[in-house]
């Protein structure tokens, strides 16, 4: 009776300390009693795309038309409570808005690098920290006001075709 009672003990602990053993093992706790550090590297975002409006002698002219690619450290991103796009495109329409050197429907060559570098350099301001690594082009375009009511136009022709003359009863 005695043996009985001591295997139905050892069957006991036996259960519990391998209970106790494989949810130890399946948390995770027994494997790594300190998370390694996660190498994170760069993340690049893509902007929408972003219409500035260019106005000369009081009328806009056209459009440039910008896209633009920003790279991030991963980590940062993670810590940060807001995205940083928003700053980043505030601060790429206010640079091509007041700085942006179009005359006439010709954008003129000015440095690309040094525009970036502000887009880069205001957005890092008001996001308080070096979050923003570096701003890069994916197209900009400049589309002429008349080119743009020439595509109105066109389109419109195709949805609205114009009527044709009525057609006379037959007579017979």
């Amino acid at each position: 009776m005695f043996k009985v009672l001591l295997i139905g003990l050892w069957v006991c602990v036996v259960t519990l300390l391998s209970s106790y053993g494989g949810v130890y093992w399946a948390s995770g706790q027994g494997a790594k009693a300190e998370e390694e550090p996660f190498l994170a590297g760069l993340e690049y975002r893509r902007l929408d795309a972003i219409n500035v409006p260019m106005i000369i002698d009081g009328s806009v002219r056209g459009y440039v038309v910008a896209k633009l690619v920003y790279t991030a450290d991963a980590g940062t991103l993670r810590k940060i409570s807001i995205d940083p796009q928003v700053f980043v495109t505030n601060a790429a329409f206010d640079e091509i808005y007041m700085n942006g050197r179009i005359e006439f429907g010709k954008m003129s060559k000015y440095n690309l690098a040094d525009m970036l570098g502000n887009v880069k350099n205001r957005a890092n301001k008001q996001l308080n920290g070096d979050v923003v690594q570096e701003v890069l082009v994916d197209s900009v375009n400049y589309i002429d006001k008349s080119e743009i009511r020439a595509l109105v136009d066109k389109s419109a022709a195709k949805t609205n075709p114009p009527p044709r003359g009525k057609a006379e009863p037959a007579t017979h």
